[in-house]
């Protein structure tokens, strides 16, 4: 059985510790996310600590890369080999969270092919070794179960971003914004957002926006890890040499990219390969359209709530429509609005703090005799 946590009944610390004096979980987030700019990772895991801190503190202390820390959950952001030491644990309930499969790692970086099965076999490993593993798209339960993965091990639980951080700002803001990039107030901004690699669609978005002169083109993001960035001489070629009405940013601070969604129309992901992209839970905030290619992974996250194509083709037509009808623009906009709803705080924070103590109890129920069974 596969668990997929759902919305409903809230569970507060007098449900779920009844005894008297009975103290909270500990939990210890560990994570190398934020060693690196760019990365969607980092910022989901930025979200995550930060809800469970603000949303949960009657259910647990949270520390984060405490190493002489001995607590009742472990929650592994990233899949670090130091990490994987402490995953055999077998005194705390170790959780590991999927931000990527084996074969998405071959279309992000440029390594040594002969070292591809043995990062493979790492990956399989790291994650097969978790009490419990979560998932941000339900898409990929069925992927993790091909690698030998347990289902019944395995939680669906979506990424979250919060409201205060990502909202709009105002029509001074925008055109301060728009200033800095050379961009007029009249132009139609088309936004792509992420590390700069070819599974990310780079070249279809050069591409789309050479047969749009009349639309501006921005990429927020950069290679966050260099030459070893899968495509890298090509994309360098792209991003120093970009058609006129085309900009590539470089690498944003999370903390400014409310600042570019504020400033654009559209957001243009045409990425062949993703998890649960961050960029898209940021800008359905500001209620911006979204554009995608049509990959299945997205059709149980996104419900009917987005455009979607699969060529530079019908990537022109769906921007124009929204470039050039108020009426279609203000539609999908509110579609936008509609996710933006659906992945709120409440619904988010609900399932980490039953999905914590549920992993709990199925561990250390009868060791450590809890008062909730949980369901």
């Amino acid at each position: 059985m596969v668990r997929m946590m759902q919305d409903g009944t809230c569970y507060n610390r007098t449900e779920v510790f009844p005894i008297m004096n009975q103290d909270k979980l500990s939990i210890t987030m560990f994570s190398s996310a934020d060693a690196v700019a760019g990365q969607g990772v980092g910022s989901a895991y930025e979200e995550q600590v930060e809800l469970i801190r603000e949303g949960a503190s009657d259910l647990f202390d949270v520390e984060v890369n405490k190493w002489t820390s001995s607590p009742d959950i472990q929650h592994f952001h990233t899949i670090d080999p130091a990490f994987l030491v402490r995953l055999k644990n077998k005194k705390s309930v170790n959780i590991a969270y999927c931000h990527f499969l084996p074969d998405t790692l071959e279309d992000s970086l440029k390594i040594p092919e002969i070292l591809y099965p043995v990062a493979r076999k790492y990956i399989i490993n790291f994650y097969d070794s978790a009490d419990r593993l979560v998932v941000v798209n339900p898409s990929f339960i069925k992927e993790l179960e091909k690698y030998g993965i347990e289902g019944s091990k395995i939680t669906y639980i979506p990424n979250f971003v919060s409201h205060e951080k990502f909202h709009p700002l105002g029509q001074e803001d925008r055109s301060e914004m728009r200033k800095r990039w050379n961009i007029g107030d009249d132009e139609f901004v088309v936004l792509g957002c992420g590390q700069v690699q070819t599974r990310k669609g780079v070249q279809d978005f050069v591409a789309t926006a050479k047969m749009m002169p009349d639309t501006r083109f921005v990429w927020a993001g950069g290679f966050s890890f260099g030459a070893l960035t899968e495509g890298y001489e090509e994309l360098k070629q792209i991003m120093e040499n970009p058609p006129e009405n085309v900009v590539f940013t470089g690498i944003v601070e999370r903390s400014d990219m409310v600042r570019i969604y504020n400033m654009c129309d559209v957001l243009f992901i045409p990425s062949y390969n993703e998890l649960f992209p961050m960029t898209i839970l940021e800008a359905v905030n500001l209620s911006i359209p979204l554009v995608t290619r049509d990959l299945e992974l997205y059709r149980d996250i996104l419900f009917d709530d987005y455009l979607r194509g699969n060529t530079n083709e019908e990537f022109k037509e769906l921007l124009s429509g929204l470039r050039n009808d108020k009426e279609l623009y203000r539609f999908w906009s509110q579609k936008s609005d509609h996710l933006s709803e659906f992945y709120s705080r409440e619904h988010v924070l609900e399932m980490w703090r039953k999905f914590y103590v549920d992993a709990w109890n199925e561990k250390f129920a009868g060791e450590k005799d809890p008062a909730y069974a949980g369901d």
